[in-house]
């Protein structure tokens, strides 16, 4: 009986020894793994940050002032007609380019003319009355001397000669204004530009005291365009010199140029509601990007800074303080806080903070800190040991305690003898 429970004794020992010893290796496998992520990690942190750099430069900055303006016709007529009677014909299309003086509409101009005609026959008969007038004048003039004509009869036909010339000036009034008519018949355009639709059409019986007109006639080539400013720019406009600077429009994504054209109008006041200042620039506008009505964005160049200093503007960062860049210093990085006079064309003009010959950050930025290690995009990485060499002697390591560990316990286990 004794033998039986010293060998169940011992079976018993065995299995929680083994017990121990298989809970005792998966907890040290876990925690190796445990540490070497942990190494991985620990190297990752404390490894060189990749980034790209670029040099500061001088160049010439432009710098402009930007405004929201519209589009204004240079010109813009409505014509009307300047006489009574029915339109006959249209002879312009909607939308059509039209110059000065190109016939847009025909009013029916019979009567018109008839009453020229009148005029004009009016007038050959008051000049032949004039020349007979006159011829008599010299003969009495001539026959006074010798008592064959009063001398009151001398003044009644010279007053009848004055009369018949004035006569005949009457008469070329008449004619003239009877010509005016006939021409106000056919109507024509007063300016160079585009017409617009349509507003009266043939056959209609149109007068001069209609306000609707024929058609708009709007100047575009060159074009005006109308924008506002802050008031605090003024000064610099005219110092700049005020009108002639250069003035560039462009699309209402701001991207792309229209146009470039040059200041002609300073307001003469300021909107005292609005704390702005309206100007005016002109556009020869050839190749008709800019629409009457068209809202765009205009930029003002106002000076251009010589020889400044730029970065990338992606390099500047804003902090709390101030903006800062971070600039190579060997193989660490180091926060420099900088000034930013503006900003324009993906380069920043820095007023303060750098000098020639540094080297920006341009990119991987967002993960340094002042004094981090750097490397340069594209050079070799620094010399070190595989990652995976140091895991087969831990787990040598480990394995060799294990098995220590076993050898212990069987000896252990060896040495019970039953009672």
């Amino acid at each position: 009986m004794r033998r039986v429970i010293g060998i169940a004794l011992g079976i018993g020992v065995v299995a929680v020894l083994g017990w121990l010893l298989f809970f005792r290796g998966a907890a040290d496998g876990v925690a190796s793994k445990a540490g070497a992520g942990k190494g991985h990690r620990r190297e990752g942190l404390e490894g060189p940050v990749p980034v790209a750099l670029a040099d500061v430069s001088r160049r010439d900055v432009p710098v402009y002032l930007d405004g929201l303006g519209t589009v204004q016709a240079f010109n813009t007529v409505t014509v009307r007609p300047q006489i009574d009677g029915k339109l006959i014909s249209v002879a312009f299309r909607e939308g059509q380019e039209v110059h000065a003086g190109d016939v847009l509409a025909q009013i029916d101009a019979r009567s018109f003319q008839a009453q020229l005609d009148q005029a004009l026959a009016k007038k050959a008969q008051d000049e032949a009355l004039y020349a007979t007038a006159k011829r008599d004048l010299e003969r009495y003039t001539s026959l006074v001397p010798d008592g064959y004509v009063s001398k009151q009869q001398l003044d009644t036909q010279r007053q009848t000669a004055v009369q018949l010339e004035a006569s005949v000036k009457a008469d070329e009034a008449a004619i003239q204004n009877a010509k005016v008519s006939v021409d106000y018949a056919r109507i024509t355009s007063p300016i160079n530009g585009v017409t617009g639709l349509r507003l009266v059409d043939v056959g209609n019986l149109v007068n001069a005291s209609n306000t609707t007109g024929l058609v708009v006639v709007t100047q575009i080539k060159p074009i005006s365009v109308v924008f506002t400013l802050p008031e605090q720019n003024l000064g610099a406009i005219r110092a700049a010199g005020g009108e002639g600077l250069s003035v560039v429009a462009l699309d209402r994504d701001n991207q792309k140029p229209l146009a470039q054209g040059e200041l002609t109008v300073i307001d003469n006041q300021i909107d005292q509601t609005t704390g702005t200042i309206k100007l005016k620039a002109t556009f020869a506008n050839s190749d008709k990007a800019l629409w009457p009505g068209q809202f765009i964005n205009v930029r003002l160049l106002v000076r251009t800074e010589k020889n400044g200093l730029v970065v990338p503007a992606n390099a500047v960062q804003r902090g709390p303080a101030s903006e800062f860049v971070y600039v190579a210093n060997g193989e660490t990085a180091e926060k420099r806080d900088i000034s930013v006079m503006l900003s324009e064309g993906g380069v920043s003009l820095i007023s303060k903070g750098l000098s020639d010959g540094d080297k920006v950050v341009v990119d991987g930025q967002y993960r340094l800190q002042p004094g981090s290690k750097i490397q340069v995009a594209g050079d070799p990485p620094p010399a070190a040991a595989p990652a995976g060499a140091a895991e087969p002697d831990a787990a040598g390591a480990a394995s060799s305690k294990r098995e220590h560990r076993r050898k212990t316990d069987a000896d252990a286990v060896g040495t019970t003898k039953p009672q």
